[in-house]
């Protein structure tokens, strides 16, 4: 599963376990402070895990198979990835902390 930032500056394609298969970076975005950019890239990998667990989910259910054995392989829900994305705009930090510049 590919996700990327806002911005799309930043884009990780990763397992359904998180792992990170490819990480892709602008030139702009190497002057970060290091571990800003980590952070970014590990909350990346996380919101791929999230969607290709439910995007494998889906696929469970669509080839019949039970609501238990779906169950206990603990794959995300729809509201589970809804509610994670959410929390994660709320807590990323995109907006400038203020407009006034020094003159």
């Amino acid at each position: 599963m590919v996700v990327a930032n806002t911005s799309g500056s930043i884009r990780v394609r990763a397992t359904n376990q998180g792992l990170p298969l490819a990480v892709k970076v602008e030139t702009a975005e190497l002057h970060r402070d290091p571990s800003q950019l980590a952070n970014e890239v590990l909350r990346l990998c996380q919101k791929a895990a999230n969607r290709a667990g439910l995007a494998l989910r889906k696929q469970l259910e669509g080839d019949g198979l039970d609501a238990e054995s779906i169950a206990r392989a603990k794959l995300p829900t729809e509201a589970d990835v809804a509610r994670q994305e959410i929390v994660e705009e709320q807590d990323y930090d995109t907006e400038p902390q203020s407009w006034l510049r020094s003159v």
